[in-house]
Protein backbone atom coordinates (compact mmCIF):
# COMPACT_ATOMS: atom_id res chain seq x y z
CA UNK A 1 0.00 0.00 0.00
CA UNK A 2 1.25 3.51 -0.79
CA UNK A 3 2.09 5.82 2.11
CA UNK A 4 -1.08 7.24 3.62
CA UNK A 5 -1.88 9.99 6.12
CA UNK A 6 -4.03 8.83 9.03
CA UNK A 7 -7.15 10.79 9.90
CA UNK A 8 -6.72 9.67 13.50
CA UNK A 9 -9.96 7.67 13.24
CA UNK A 10 -9.29 3.97 12.49
CA UNK A 11 -12.75 3.29 11.04
CA UNK A 12 -12.48 6.24 8.66
CA UNK A 13 -8.96 5.23 7.62
CA UNK A 14 -10.38 1.81 6.76
CA UNK A 15 -13.03 3.44 4.55
CA UNK A 16 -10.27 5.45 2.86
CA UNK A 17 -8.33 2.29 2.03
CA UNK A 18 -5.62 3.15 4.54
CA UNK A 19 -5.94 6.91 5.00
CA UNK A 20 -5.61 10.13 3.04
CA UNK A 21 -3.15 10.53 0.17
CA UNK A 22 -0.46 12.95 1.38
CA UNK A 23 0.05 16.41 -0.10
CA UNK A 24 -3.57 16.91 -1.13
CA UNK A 25 -6.58 18.96 -0.04
CA UNK A 26 -9.76 17.47 1.42
CA UNK A 27 -13.16 18.86 2.40
CA UNK A 28 -15.21 17.82 5.42
CA UNK A 29 -18.81 19.03 5.09
CA UNK A 30 -21.82 18.76 7.34
CA UNK A 31 -24.47 20.63 9.29
CA UNK A 32 -23.66 22.29 12.63
CA UNK A 33 -23.21 19.71 15.37
CA UNK A 34 -22.15 16.83 13.13
CA UNK A 35 -18.57 16.82 14.44
CA UNK A 36 -16.58 18.50 11.66
CA UNK A 37 -14.22 20.26 14.06
CA UNK A 38 -13.77 17.09 16.11
CA UNK A 39 -12.88 15.11 12.99
CA UNK A 40 -10.44 17.84 11.91
CA UNK A 41 -8.86 17.77 15.36
CA UNK A 42 -8.45 13.97 15.17
CA UNK A 43 -6.52 14.56 11.94
CA UNK A 44 -4.39 17.23 13.62
CA UNK A 45 -3.64 15.14 16.70
CA UNK A 46 -2.70 12.12 14.56
CA UNK A 47 0.00 14.34 13.09
CA UNK A 48 1.17 15.43 16.53
CA UNK A 49 1.35 11.79 17.66
CA UNK A 50 3.54 11.15 14.63
CA UNK A 51 5.92 14.00 15.50
CA UNK A 52 4.63 16.24 12.70
CA UNK A 53 4.09 20.00 12.72
CA UNK A 54 0.42 20.99 12.43
CA UNK A 55 -1.10 24.40 11.62
CA UNK A 56 -4.73 24.86 12.69
CA UNK A 57 -6.61 28.02 11.66
CA UNK A 58 -9.89 28.58 13.48
CA UNK A 59 -12.22 31.10 11.87
CA UNK A 60 -15.35 30.55 13.94
CA UNK A 61 -14.62 29.08 17.39
CA UNK A 62 -12.21 31.13 19.57
CA UNK A 63 -8.98 29.26 20.24
CA UNK A 64 -9.45 29.22 24.01
CA UNK A 65 -12.94 27.70 23.68
CA UNK A 66 -11.66 25.18 21.17
CA UNK A 67 -8.83 24.22 23.50
CA UNK A 68 -11.22 23.58 26.40
CA UNK A 69 -13.68 21.61 24.26
CA UNK A 70 -11.00 19.41 22.71
CA UNK A 71 -9.31 18.70 26.06
CA UNK A 72 -12.48 16.81 26.99
CA UNK A 73 -11.58 14.28 24.28
CA UNK A 74 -8.02 14.00 25.57
CA UNK A 75 -6.48 16.07 22.76
CA UNK A 76 -3.32 17.97 23.70
CA UNK A 77 -3.41 21.36 21.99
CA UNK A 78 -0.44 22.56 24.06
CA UNK A 79 2.05 20.39 22.16
CA UNK A 80 4.94 22.41 20.70
CA UNK A 81 4.32 20.86 17.26
CA UNK A 82 0.81 22.33 17.22
CA UNK A 83 0.21 25.93 16.14
CA UNK A 84 -3.30 27.35 16.33
CA UNK A 85 -4.18 30.66 14.71
CA UNK A 86 -7.21 32.43 16.17
CA UNK A 87 -8.70 34.34 13.23
CA UNK A 88 -12.22 34.54 14.64
CA UNK A 89 -14.11 37.85 14.22
CA UNK A 90 -14.01 38.40 18.00
CA UNK A 91 -10.35 37.55 18.49
CA UNK A 92 -8.48 40.09 20.60
CA UNK A 93 -5.51 40.08 18.23
CA UNK A 94 -3.79 37.23 19.97
CA UNK A 95 -3.13 33.60 19.22
CA UNK A 96 -2.18 30.53 21.18
CA UNK A 97 1.61 30.25 20.81
CA UNK A 98 2.01 32.46 17.70
CA UNK A 99 1.36 36.02 16.53
CA UNK A 100 -2.11 36.92 15.35
CA UNK A 101 -2.53 37.35 11.60
CA UNK A 102 -5.58 39.44 10.82
CA UNK A 103 -5.16 38.61 7.13
CA UNK A 104 -6.10 34.97 7.77
CA UNK A 105 -9.78 35.96 7.88
CA UNK A 106 -9.89 38.39 4.94
CA UNK A 107 -10.47 35.91 2.10
CA UNK A 108 -8.81 32.98 0.33
CA UNK A 109 -6.03 35.08 -1.21
CA UNK A 110 -5.06 36.64 2.11
CA UNK A 111 -5.36 33.26 3.80
CA UNK A 112 -2.93 31.76 1.29
CA UNK A 113 -0.45 34.61 1.79
CA UNK A 114 -0.61 34.20 5.58
CA UNK A 115 -0.08 30.44 5.35
CA UNK A 116 2.95 30.91 3.11
CA UNK A 117 4.38 33.28 5.73
CA UNK A 118 3.87 30.59 8.37
CA UNK A 119 5.73 28.08 6.18
CA UNK A 120 8.72 30.45 6.05
CA UNK A 121 9.03 29.96 9.81
CA UNK A 122 8.75 26.17 9.69
CA UNK A 123 7.33 23.39 7.57
CA UNK A 124 3.88 22.04 8.45
CA UNK A 125 2.99 18.49 7.50
CA UNK A 126 -0.73 19.13 8.10
CA UNK A 127 -2.95 22.21 7.82
CA UNK A 128 -6.56 22.63 8.96
CA UNK A 129 -8.84 25.57 8.11
CA UNK A 130 -12.02 25.43 10.17
CA UNK A 131 -14.35 26.48 8.59
CA UNK A 132 -13.87 27.93 5.11
CA UNK A 133 -17.53 28.97 5.32
CA UNK A 134 -16.40 32.31 6.78
CA UNK A 135 -14.10 32.97 3.82
CA UNK A 136 -16.77 32.12 1.26
CA UNK A 137 -19.33 34.42 2.87
CA UNK A 138 -16.76 37.23 2.86
CA UNK A 139 -16.33 36.92 -0.93
CA UNK A 140 -19.23 38.56 -2.75
CA UNK A 141 -18.33 37.49 -6.28
CA UNK A 142 -18.70 33.74 -7.02
CA UNK A 143 -16.32 33.84 -9.96
CA UNK A 144 -13.66 35.57 -7.86
CA UNK A 145 -14.13 33.00 -5.10
CA UNK A 146 -13.74 30.14 -7.56
CA UNK A 147 -10.51 31.66 -8.89
CA UNK A 148 -9.18 32.23 -5.39
CA UNK A 149 -10.10 28.75 -4.24
CA UNK A 150 -8.44 27.11 -7.25
CA UNK A 151 -5.30 29.19 -6.65
CA UNK A 152 -5.34 28.15 -3.00
CA UNK A 153 -5.62 24.41 -3.75
CA UNK A 154 -2.80 24.55 -6.30
CA UNK A 155 -0.55 26.61 -4.03
CA UNK A 156 -0.91 24.45 -0.91
CA UNK A 157 -0.29 21.43 -3.12
CA UNK A 158 3.10 22.92 -4.00
CA UNK A 159 3.81 23.27 -0.28
CA UNK A 160 3.65 19.44 -0.04
CA UNK A 161 1.28 19.55 2.92
CA UNK A 162 -1.96 17.67 3.58
CA UNK A 163 -4.89 20.05 4.08
CA UNK A 164 -8.33 19.60 5.60
CA UNK A 165 -11.01 22.24 5.10
CA UNK A 166 -14.36 22.16 6.88
CA UNK A 167 -17.64 23.66 5.68
CA UNK A 168 -21.16 23.78 7.05
CA UNK A 169 -22.67 25.04 3.80
CA UNK A 170 -25.01 22.61 2.05
CA UNK A 171 -23.97 23.92 -1.37
CA UNK A 172 -20.24 23.35 -1.81
CA UNK A 173 -20.17 22.69 -5.56
CA UNK A 174 -17.01 24.70 -6.26
CA UNK A 175 -15.08 23.25 -3.34
CA UNK A 176 -16.11 19.66 -4.03
CA UNK A 177 -15.09 19.95 -7.68
CA UNK A 178 -11.64 21.34 -6.91
CA UNK A 179 -10.52 19.38 -3.84
CA UNK A 180 -9.10 15.86 -3.96
CA UNK A 181 -11.60 14.31 -1.59
CA UNK A 182 -14.89 14.96 0.21
CA UNK A 183 -16.09 13.48 3.50
CA UNK A 184 -19.70 14.20 4.45
CA UNK A 185 -21.14 14.00 7.95
CA UNK A 186 -24.92 13.62 8.25
CA UNK A 187 -27.53 13.33 10.98
CA UNK A 188 -30.75 11.32 10.64
CA UNK A 189 -33.78 10.66 12.78
CA UNK A 190 -34.45 6.93 12.88
CA UNK A 191 -37.22 5.48 15.00
CA UNK A 192 -37.30 8.59 17.12
CA UNK A 193 -33.56 8.55 17.78
CA UNK A 194 -30.70 10.61 16.37
CA UNK A 195 -28.33 8.67 14.14
CA UNK A 196 -25.12 9.90 12.58
CA UNK A 197 -23.70 8.74 9.27
CA UNK A 198 -20.39 9.38 7.49
CA UNK A 199 -19.89 9.01 3.76
CA UNK A 200 -16.96 9.52 1.39
CA UNK A 201 -18.31 11.03 -1.81
CA UNK A 202 -15.00 11.67 -3.56
CA UNK A 203 -11.44 10.40 -3.19
CA UNK A 204 -9.17 10.93 -6.18
CA UNK A 205 -6.42 8.42 -6.78
CA UNK A 206 -7.77 5.58 -4.68
CA UNK A 207 -10.56 3.10 -4.20
CA UNK A 208 -12.77 3.86 -1.19
CA UNK A 209 -15.88 2.74 0.68
CA UNK A 210 -18.75 4.94 -0.47
CA UNK A 211 -21.33 3.37 1.85
CA UNK A 212 -22.86 5.55 4.57
CA UNK A 213 -21.38 4.16 7.77
CA UNK A 214 -22.57 4.98 11.29
CA UNK A 215 -20.43 6.96 13.68
CA UNK A 216 -20.70 8.25 17.22
CA UNK A 217 -19.15 11.13 19.13
CA UNK A 218 -17.86 9.54 22.34
CA UNK A 219 -15.85 10.73 25.35
CA UNK A 220 -12.68 10.03 23.36
CA UNK A 221 -13.88 11.62 20.11
CA UNK A 222 -15.36 10.16 16.93
CA UNK A 223 -15.72 6.41 16.42
CA UNK A 224 -16.61 5.20 12.92
CA UNK A 225 -18.19 1.75 12.58
CA UNK A 226 -16.77 0.82 9.19
CA UNK A 227 -18.26 -2.68 9.26
CA UNK A 228 -21.83 -1.56 10.04
CA UNK A 229 -24.58 0.17 8.13
CA UNK A 230 -27.26 2.42 9.61
CA UNK A 231 -28.98 2.18 12.06
CA UNK A 232 -26.24 2.55 14.65
CA UNK A 233 -25.11 -0.58 16.46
Amino acid sequence: MDERVSTGIPGLDFMLNGGLIPGRTYLIKGAPGTGKTTLAMHFAMAGIDNGENVLYVTLEEPAENLKMDMMKFGFNLADLHFTIIDATPTAERYVLMENFFESFAEGMDKMLTAIKEQFKQRYYHRVVIDPITMLKVATKDDIEYRRSFLTFVKAVGRLKTTVILTSELQRTDVEEYLVNGVIELKMFEMQGKLARGIRITKFRGSAFDGTIRPYKITDSGIVVYHDHVLPLP
